[in-house]
């Protein structure tokens, strides 16, 4: 493919494109068109005259090379020759993922239907556990070389620079900023420092639970894992903390029953529980820039009316504060 043709924006991804560039597939669209909640890519249901419903993700220009997104894919592809509940990329006649239509990049996906989980349920915690553990001990064989890793530079500082740099923060605020964003990316560093040298492998990396769809019966009955699009370089917890919510007390517990299928499969790190909170704060200021950085595009000015206003600022302060007392804590040791 050449990157050089790639558009700037979606501006120029119509309906008629999407249902094109699935017909360019040799799938013969019936015109249904359904688009789906996401916003750093484009995500839609195609609907087919005579099969089942096909996932049209397309690529959010210049973010990612051929080669990151190709990448992803064979991971996943890994993930599913050990029978791992992924959804991969489909294959067109001579085995591509990654295609293109009229310059934008796209892939195929079977529709995946399901539930959130019941994180309250000490077996579900359990059945996760096992298969991220799994995804894991795949994704610990070899390394990323085209996606970055989830660490201080990527998520702290590059993000925080960029802000600062583009004016985002309103002028009364922007002392109190730098200071309180300075001090969490000290915190982190700490954090970091405990935890010592921990390995890094290929993750899942936005693992919450709104990428575990979760099937009651059949033979694929339990946790089916989506999107590994933001999937990158990082230590294990990463897939992990996310899972968690609630008082420190339910925490402990929840991380108890994951642990306790986990290790089925993949050896965890305890040091590695030095970095929760630090990978929170992470995520606190990569989510401010990665929102600045879209706030062009209108599918985010939307989605997202409260960003960029005098209270949002105000609150992430708060937030980044409450984070830098919380690193200082000790490490949520599973019960």
């Amino acid at each position: 493919m050449n990157e050089q043709i790639l558009p700037e924006s979606f501006a120029g991804l119509s309906p008629e494109l999407v249902l094109d560039a699935v017909d360019s597939c040799g799938m013969h669209c019936d015109g249904r068109l359904l688009a789906l909640n996401s916003y750093e890519n484009r995500v839609y249901q195609v609907a087919l005259d005579d099969q089942a419903p096909v996932i049209a993700k397309f690529y959010r220009p210049q973010r990612w090379s051929d080669a990151a997104i190709l990448e992803e894919h064979q991971f996943v592809q890994e993930l599913v020759a050990q029978e791992i509940p992924v959804v991969p990329a489909l294959e067109g006649v001579n085995g591509e993922t990654l295609r293109q239509f009229l310059g934008y990049r796209f892939a195929l996906f079977a529709r995946q239907s399901g539930r959130a989980p019941e994180i309250g349920d000490a077996a579900t915690l359990e059945w996760l556990g096992r298969f991220i553990g799994r995804i894991h001990a795949v994704g610990a064989i070899k390394p990323y070389q085209h996606r970055p890793a989830i660490d201080i530079n990527t998520f702290g500082v590059e993000p925080r620079n960029w802000l600062l740099q583009h004016d985002f923060i309103p002028p009364d605020l922007l002392q109190a900023y730098q200071s309180v964003s300075q001090q969490a990316l000290d915190g982190v560093t700490r954090c970091y420092d405990r935890a010592g040298d921990v390995a890094l492998i290929r993750l899942h990396g936005d693992c919450h639970m709104g990428n575990v769809l979760w099937l009651d019966a059949g033979d694929q009955a339990g946790p089916h894992f989506v999107d590994f699009d933001d999937s990158r370089m990082g230590p294990g917890i990463q897939d992990l903390w996310m899972l968690l919510s609630g008082s420190r007390q339910e925490m402990q517990s929840q991380l108890t029953d994951i642990l306790v299928g986990y290790e089925d499969f993949f050896e965890f790190e305890p040091r590695q529980l030095y970095l929760v909170e630090a990978l929170r704060t992470l995520r606190l200021l990569h989510y401010s820039a990665w929102l600045a950085q879209r706030w062009t595009d209108p599918a985010f000015t939307t989605a997202f009316p409260w960003f960029n206003t005098q209270r949002y600022w105000q609150d992430r302060i708060l937030e980044l504060r409450e984070q830098v007392a919380l690193m200082d804590e000790p490490p949520l040791w599973p019960v």
